[in-house]
Formats: structure tokens, sequence, C-alpha cells
């Protein structure tokens, strides 16, 4: 890969990161919300880099046609890259004309669901009915509150759907990052009732599937569904909030 296509391709990665950092929600596909200034600060310093190189390259030009021939080398710079290095154009470019979408159904099915972390103390439930709760909050409360305060509770949740291998049953789902999408990590709710299509993001209204012992780590995680209704996916759905308003 020749100088000034090098120049071009440190350009156009600094003009996506800037695109999707500044102009656009897209850069959480691929990063927490707290990562946007590092990703413009990264925009600005490709660009600027990019710039001093076209001005070094002027320059070497500039000084090389006052040079007589067979004076201060050839005159043309011969290196090369490997061909693959091509490739790097196609990142560069997707970032300013089609973005990946973000990770769903297919990453969720094919990993593990998310370990919880340790409670030991839990705060009272509100008595709001539907009680709107997290995918996390949730599997806490059923493999480790040993008050069994979710028992009987009718509770909302979202996320989107997930294929599951049982009949009659699929998965309510939330994909959680810690810095970004490679690091990705899942949370599962198992929802008997009728499946709405993969990918879909739904609001769940319904009470705890009983299975195993409620309060320990053997409680199924998993929910009866009385209503589901589909809501509009989230800007970032990277996270595992509070449940979305299902779309009328």
């Amino acid at each position: 890969m020749r100088r000034p296509l090098q120049i071009a391709l440190l350009a156009l990665s600094g003009l996506g990161l800037l695109h999707i950092a500044l102009f656009t929600d897209l850069y959480l596909r691929y990063v927490k919300e707290g990562m946007r200034p590092l990703l413009i600060a990264s925009g600005v310093l490709l660009i600027v880099l990019g710039v001093a190189d076209a001005m070094s390259y002027g320059r070497r030009d500039e000084h090389e046609e006052h040079v007589p021939h067979g004076e201060g080398g050839h005159g043309h710079d011969h290196s090369t890259a490997p061909r693959v290095a091509w490739l790097l154009f196609l990142p560069a470019l997707s970032l300013l004309l089609y973005a990946p979408p973000a990770l769903g159904a297919y990453t969720a099915s094919r990993e593990p669901a998310k370990a919880v972390t340790q409670q030991d103390r839990f705060d009272p439930l509100p008595a709001t009915s539907p009680l709107p709760i997290t995918l996390t909050d949730f599997t806490l409360r059923v493999q480790q509150d040993r008050t069994r305060a979710i028992k009987g509770r009718t509770v909302q949740l979202s996320g989107f759907v997930t294929s599951g291998k049982q009949p009659g049953s699929w998965y309510l789902t939330r994909i959680i990052i810690s810095c970004c999408a490679a690091d990705a990590q899942s949370v599962k709710l198992r929802i008997y009732g009728s499946a709405p299509p993969a990918d879909t993001w739904v609001s769940v209204t319904g009470t705890w599937h009983p299975g195993g012992t409620l309060g320990t780590s053997s409680a199924s995680v998993a929910l009866d569904a009385r209503s589901v209704q589909e809501v509009a996916k989230p800007v970032n759905s990277y996270t595992d909030d509070l449940p979305l308003v299902p779309t009328r």
C-alpha cells in the first residue's frame, strides 16, 4: 500500500469514528456510552496524523522535484505492504456507510447466561403491581432472596427474544458490556408462553414459574407470561434497565 493510500486510510478511519460518535448513536453498538469522548479524541488524532503525513509527503515530493536526477536516491517510494492491507479500508468505510447491527439473539443463543453476583441483603419490594424489575434483579430475587418476596408477585420485564430449545418456552434476554462489544455477556430469563419472533424487543408481564426451591440456587429463573407486548428497541441496548414502555 503506497503512501497516499495510507494517508487516505488514516483520514477515513478518523472521519468514521467522528461520524458515529458525534452525529449518530451507532457507537453504542461497539462500546459503552462513557467511551464516547475517547472515540472522539481518537478520531481527531487519526485525522491530525493523516494531515501531518500528507503535508510531510507533499514537502518530500516538492524537495525531490528540485533534486537533480541521479542525486538523493531514486526519487520515488517503492515501498509496498501486503495486498491484504487493502482490507483495512473495509472497516473504515463501514463506519461511514454501513454499521453492522448490534449483538442480538444469534450471539445470546450461543453463550451461557451471565453469572450474577452474590447478594446477602435485599430491600423490601414496593407494592406496585406489576412490579418493574430488571432481569438481573429478578434472577437475584429468585435464587438468593431468602424472604421469598418475589413469590406470587406480578412482575414486568423487558428485553429481546431469544429462541429456546425447550418446546413452549423462550428466553427474554439482555446483553451487557463492561467496556466494548468484545466482552459482551448475556442475562437470560426463561419465559413460558408463545414465542414472538427472535430479536423482537418485548415487555413481559407474569409471575415466577415454580421450579426448585425459591430463594436458593436451585430455583428456576423463569416466568409464566400473562402478557407479551412489543416495545421499541432502546438506543443503548447493551444495558439491563427497567422495563420499556410498550408500543401502541
